[in-house]
C-alpha cells in the first residue's frame, strides 16, 4: 500500500518534469491553447497579477548570483544595454508614435504601444536566449538592472506621453512596480534560502513544469478574447497582430544593428532580450484595467514573443559561434 501511495505522489511530479522537458514547443502551445479555450481565459482573467507574480518569484529564485557578480565587474556593455532598453526605447518609440499622430488616431493602441516601450524585458529572456545558444548571461545581467529601473523610468515616461490614457496615475504605476519587483525578490530570497541553491538545481525540470502551468494562466487570460475578436472584426485583428510582429522584429533589429560591434550572438541576444517585452507585468501594475484594443493587443504580442525561438533558432544556428558561459535561469 505505501509503495503504491508513493507511486500516486510521484506521478505530479513526474508530469511536471515532463512538461518543464518540453522547453518551447511547450511555451508556443500555450498561445494556441489560450486561444482555443476562451471559457477558461475568462475565468482566469481576474488573476493575471498573481500570476506574474509568481513568474517573477520562480526567476529571481533561479538566478545565478556568480553570473549576476561576473559580468557587473564588467559594467559598459551592461549599462549601454540598459540605457538603451529603458531610456533609448520608450523614447523613441513615444517620439515616433506622436509625430505619426497615434496617439490622437487610436489611442487605445497607442496606449498598448506605449506600455510595451515602458516595460522591462521579460524574465523568461535569459531562459529562452540559453536555448537558442545565445549569450543568456549578458541578458540575464541587463535584464536585471533594466528592471530593478522599471519603477522609475515607467512614471517618467507615463508624464511624459501618456496623459490621461492610463486610469492609475504615474507615480501610483511606479510604486505597483516597485511593490511587485520588490515582493517577489523577497519570496524568491526566502525560498532559495530555505531549500538551497542546489536543490533548486536538482529540480530544474520540475521547476520549469510549475513555471509553463502558471505561465498557462497568463497567457489564457490575455488570450482568451482572441478568437471573438477575430471573429467579429477580423480585419482589425489582423491590424493588431501584424502591428505586433512588426514592433517585435524592429526591435530585434535595430539593437541588434546598435550593438553589432559586440559580435553577431551578442547582438542577437540584446535583440531578443529588447524585442521580448514584459507586458505582463504592466498588466499587473495596472490591475488589468485597461481598454479592450489594449487587452487585445496585448494578447496578440504574445505571439511573435513565444513563437520567436522556433522561427529565429535557425538563424541564431547560422551565427559565428562565440564563448559565452552559460547560466541557471527560469522562464516568466
Amino acid at each position: 500500500m505505501s509503495v503504491n501511495l508513493q507511486s500516486a505522489a510521484a506521478l505530479p511530479v513526474q508530469a511536471l518534469a515532463w512538461l518543464g522537458g518540453q522547453g518551447t514547443r511547450a511555451i508556443a502551445a500555450l498561445v494556441f491553447l489560450g486561444i482555443a479555450l476562451p471559457p477558461l481565459g475568462e475565468l482566469l482573467k481576474p488573476y493575471v497579477t498573481e500570476a506574474i507574480f509568481f513568474l517573477l518569484c520562480i526567476s529571481f529564485m533561479r538566478v545565478d548570483l556568480a553570473a549576476l557578480r561576473e559580468h557587473l565587474r564588467r559594467p559598459a556593455i551592461v549599462l549601454a544595454a540598459t540605457a538603451w532598453t529603458t531610456l533609448g526605447v520608450p523614447l523613441v518609440s513615444g517620439l515616433g508614435y506622436h509625430a505619426f499622430g497615434l496617439d490622437a488616431r487610436s489611442p487605445d493602441l497607442f496606449l498598448a504601444l506605449m506600455l510595451q516601450a515602458v516595460a522591462s524585458p521579460m524574465m523568461a529572456a535569459p531562459a529562452l536566449a540559453a536555448v537558442m545558444g545565445l549569450d543568456a548571461t549578458l541578458v540575464l545581467v541587463t535584464l536585471v538592472t533594466c528592471t530593478a529601473l522599471v519603477p522609475f523610468t515607467a512614471p517618467l515616461f507615463a508624464y511624459a506621453f501618456f496623459g490621461n490614457a492610463l486610469t492609475l496615475s504615474p507615480l501610483g504605476l511606479g510604486f505597483k512596480l516597485a511593490a511587485i519587483l520588490a515582493g517577489s525578490l523577497l519570496v524568491a530570497s526566502a525560498i532559495r534560502w530555505s531549500v538551497g541553491a542546489s536543490a533548486i538545481r536538482k529540480y530544474r525540470s520540475e521547476i520549469d513544469g510549475f513555471n509553463i502551468l502558471i505561465l498557462f494562466v497568463f497567457v489564457s487570460a490575455v488570450m482568451g478574447s482572441v478568437g471573438d475578436s477575430l471573429w467579429a472584426d477580423p480585419l482589425r485583428t489582423m491590424e493588431l497582430a501584424l502591428s505586433a510582429f512588426s514592433v517585435f522584429f524592429a526591435l530585434l533589429g535595430v539593437t541588434a544593428l546598435i550593438f553589432r560591434r559586440l559580435g553577431h550572438q551578442r547582438a542577437f541576444a540584446l535583440g531578443m532580450m529588447v524585442s521580448q517585452r514584459n507586458m505582463g507585468l504592466m498588466l499587473a501594475a495596472t490591475d488589468g484595467v485597461l481598454p479592450g484594443a489594449t487587452w487585445l493587443y496585448f494578447a496578440l504580442s504574445q505571439f511573435p514573443i513565444y513563437l520567436s525561438p522556433l522561427l529565429l533558432k535557425p538563424i541564431v544556428g547560422r551565427l559565428p559561434k562565440a564563448e559565452t558561459p552559460a547560466i541557471e535561469t527560469g522562464d516568466a
